[in-house]
């Protein structure tokens, strides 16, 4: 993957779902966390998305018995597990990286979160009171893949 601005977490990490049927490895770098508000993020966690990423050839699924994806739109899947539901990856074929959730990692450790996106759609029930960068859309995304900012 070219270009990629990763944080300065581990190369190699593991992580998983709530229930343990699903296992994965990153063979590689993480990018930093960003944290999403966007409706279908929303939805599927229930609050707000922290997703870290990687290549998609640097994931390696250990066990998958119960990995179940949806087609949450024409071009992108997320992945959970069908059997406790965690909810794990979002994956898009346009690109040639894999989100994850970050909190599926088992030592999520050495990881910061730099920017929020999608803020024109979070609701007003919570207030974002940090000092990260805040894109009404989701057009930064592409900077810590690309260098497109």
């Amino acid at each position: 993957m070219a270009n990629l601005k990763t944080s300065s977490a581990n190369t190699k990490c593991s992580g998983g779902c709530l229930c343990g049927a699903v296992r994965y490895e990153v063979v590689g770098p993480l990018r930093p966390v960003v944290y999403c508000h966007c409706s279908q993020c929303r939805r599927t966690t229930g609050h707000f998305l922290a997703a870290t990423a990687a290549a998609k050839d640097e994931l390696v699924i250990a066990s998958d018995a119960y990995l179940c994806w949806f087609a949450s739109s024409e071009s992108t899947s997320r992945g959970f597990c069908g059997r406790c539901g965690s909810n794990l990856f979002w994956v898009s074929e346009a690109e040639d990286y894999i989100c994850i959730m970050v909190g599926s990692l088992d030592d999520p450790g050495g990881i910061q979160a730099v920017e929020h996106v999608f803020v024109d759609d979070k609701p007003d029930y919570y207030q974002l009171n940090d000092d990260l960068p805040k894109h009404p859309g989701g057009d930064s995304l592409g900077y810590w893949f690309r260098g497109s900012r």
